[in-house]
């Protein structure tokens, strides 16, 4: 069993770090509050921008994707991958899920593609250093990477990333792009998601939506529709980027609240230990005082 001076060494050392991880834990409570905030008021705008594009979409019919650079299908030798981590740890398991996410989705795409011709390869854009970390590490093809976006990204900043994988994509660099996040769902629930970023696929109506109402375009659908759609691809960025930081500080939140209380308990462990050997040692010190007394 350990000295007494060895417990209380490293009590004092678990007390330190849980203090320190109770502090994160209230840190990223607070700054997970108006990260929320911020999703939830951004989801009402992105909605509507997807019912506008819906409807555009229909209004300026099928042939709109032939001529419309960001509609345009071709045959997919190169896949484009948006891969938005944390740039930060003590955030649990996420980085690790959205990594995993990627790698499943890269083999996913590639069976899905190599059946209908020959294997594509892969290019990444990493936003995040732990989704950079990963690529470097897996040693896979990076373009572009984004690090350090900080707690309160902005719209010029999804619009500068939004902007390398368009110019990708109408450069024939890739041939389309998919964009991997954390969908922020509540506070202990984070969902890796999948979605196609580009070509642009048009959302379709909601039931009982598509001719409730007749507008007049000015000067029409489709060159409303064309200049809206790098705004829409902007906008999807940035709405993945507001998730992603939510996403981080609730995991950030969840695991520092789980390291704080398994903190406490090996405290507790500790403490009776500690009362233990105490106990034991006291016990011996009186032994050894009547045991010389009676030998006197």
């Amino acid at each position: 069993m350990p000295s007494t001076r060895e417990i209380r060494r490293r009590i004092r050392s678990v007390k330190n770090m849980a203090q320190v991880t109770r502090t994160m834990q209230m840190v990223a409570s607070s700054k997970m509050r108006r990260a929320q905030e911020r999703v939830e008021q951004s989801r009402p705008y992105a909605e509507q921008l997807r019912a506008l594009v819906s409807r555009l979409a229909n209004v300026a019919g099928e042939d709109a994707g032939s001529e419309i650079a960001l509609l345009r299908q071709r045959p997919v030798r190169k896949i484009g991958f948006l891969l938005i981590t944390p740039d930060r740890g003590l955030s649990g398991a996420l980085p690790g899920n959205i990594n995993r996410r990627a790698a499943t989705s890269s083999q996913e795409m590639i069976q899905k593609y190599s059946e209908q011709g020959e294997r594509p390869g892969i290019d990444y854009i990493a936003v995040g250093r732990k989704g950079r970390d990963f690529v470097v590490r897996s040693q896979l093809n990076m373009i572009a990477e984004f690090t350090n976006y900080g707690d309160r990204p902005g719209m010029s900043d999804a619009s500068a990333i939004a902007q390398v994988a368009t110019d990708a994509f109408l450069k024939g660099e890739v041939d389309v792009v998919y964009l991997i996040y954390a969908q922020f769902v509540n506070t202990v629930t984070q969902k890796p998601t999948v979605v196609q970023l580009l070509p642009v696929q048009p959302p379709t109506d909601q039931e009982g939506e598509r001719g409730a109402l007749e507008y007049i375009y000015e000067p029409d659908a489709a060159s409303i529709f064309e200049a809206l759609l790098p705004r829409y691809v902007d906008v999807q960025v940035y709405q993945a980027l507001l998730e992603s930081v939510a996403s981080f500080f609730s995991a950030q939140m969840v695991a520092m609240k789980n390291a704080t209380d398994n903190a406490n308990e090996l405290i507790q462990d500790l403490t009776l230990t500690y009362n233990k050997a105490r106990q034991a040692s006291i016990t011996t010190q009186i032994l050894e005082v009547v045991s010389g007394a009676e030998a006197l």
